[in-house]
């Protein structure tokens, strides 16, 4: 059947990060699907964010794009409620804060009729009593809203006052990519993935480091990602006397290649909203040793697929580290059940599958009060729950 007209999404961009790698993924599936996707993509002007739209745009997913002034800005703000009026989508589907804000004001005042609202992870200004406010009445504004993991609602319920429960959770999803290798590197190393910023955890994992490598002096790790922290981490590597162990490798595309140049994959984020980085390691065969806070809890299974430890604790991470460091053997069996667990519960057609049922609830209910004539995208059986 027709698609019932437009599906828009709305996202602030500004390089390729969790968020993005998962519209770059499901958007794509969602027009394959029969839906008519489009996006609109606020920028600064970051070279990533066109990055981004030349990815998404190979992938047959249309684009436009309209540019901040500021975080707060009139111009942008009376540009998107025209587009919208323009355009007149059927669903509005808005990520992060910058879209939230921007896209349920506008999306109201244009009268698109289905607003769907995405949480993507943990930021320190959510703590803020004033934001926690403003971010529930945006959040008002939406028909519906989705947290891409348990762990992450019931954070947003403990600091912000949401309603945990109201949250469709629609975890992301990973495409199987072939066959893999096991490990077979001439050192023991490690690899942590992510922006270097003071949320993922990075000083931890030195601190860590430094500790493991009293009983594993072999022990190495890479890197990989850019941010701000830099400079301060490789003073502190230095500081630490474990410089010529840590090797910093900038951004890395694509991650799995590093992936499979690591026997263990360590995530020590102080907050994370799902974890990609851990499940393209499970993907990848590889074991995770993960801090126990937001998503990763969901991902990850203790003593199963790797290890959880207590976020922001240097001690308990050295021993986990150690204990898969000096046990190959355990490692590459938590690499294969992680593998196994991460095609098993979160291939990216299961994440396609609960989009989709929402949109189609969306679309019966607002059906069922208006008696509108919104016609459904082809009938395609949901595999359930992610």
């Amino acid at each position: 059947m027709r698609a019932a007209g437009t599906v828009l999404h709305l996202q602030k961009v500004a390089g390729i990060s969790g968020s993005e790698a998962h519209l770059l993924s499901l958007l794509p599936r969602l027009k394959e699907r029969g839906w008519d996707v489009r996006f609109l993509m606020l920028h600064e002007h970051e070279p990533g964010a066109w990055e981004f739209a030349g990815e998404l745009t190979e992938r047959g997913i249309p684009l436009d794009a309209i540019p901040l002034a500021a975080d707060v800005d009139p111009i942008a703000f009376v540009r998107i409620a025209a587009y919208l009026a323009r355009r007149r989508p059927t669903i509005l589907h808005t990520h992060l804060v910058h879209a939230d804000v921007y896209g349920q004001v506008t999306g109201l005042i244009a009268g698109v009729p289905i607003r769907v609202s995405t949480k993507h992870g943990f930021n320190e200004f959510r703590e803020n009593p004033g934001f926690a406010l403003g971010d529930r009445a945006i959040a008002s504004l939406a028909h519906a809203h989705i947290a891409i993991s348990r762990g992450l609602a019931r954070y947003l319920e403990d600091v912000e006052g949401f309603d945990g429960e109201s949250f469709e959770i629609v975890h992301y999803g990973i495409e199987p990519n072939g066959g893999v290798r096991p490990y077979a590197g001439p050192e023991l190393r490690l690899l942590c993935v992510g922006r270097l910023i003071p949320i993922k955890g990075h000083i931890v994992l030195l601190r860590a480091l430094a500790e493991a490598r009293r009983e594993l002096p072999g022990l190495r790790l890479d890197v990989a990602g850019r941010g701000p922290l830099e400079p301060a981490l490789r003073a502190l590597a230095k500081e630490l006397r474990i410089g010529d162990a840590v090797q910093f490798l900038g951004h890395v595309s694509p991650v799995q290649r590093a992936i499979e140049s690591a026997a263990i994959v360590v995530v020590p984020s102080m907050g994370e909203g799902f974890g990609m980085v851990a499940l393209e390691a499970m993907e990848r065969a590889r074991p995770v040793i993960a801090a126990e806070i937001g998503g990763l809890g969901e991902l990850v299974e203790d003593g199963v697929t790797g290890f959880l430890v207590p976020p922001g604790e240097p001690q308990p991470l050295a021993r986990a580290i150690v204990r898969l460091g000096s046990d190959l053997e355990l490692a590459a069996r938590m690499g294969e059940a992680g593998r196994r667990r991460a095609l098993d519960r979160f291939l990216q057609e299961r994440c396609t599958d609960r989009t989709e049922l929402l949109y189609r609830d969306q679309l019966n209910g607002r059906l069922r009060r208006n008696g509108a004539l919104l016609t459904r995208p082809r009938d395609s059986s949901p595999a359930g729950g992610g």
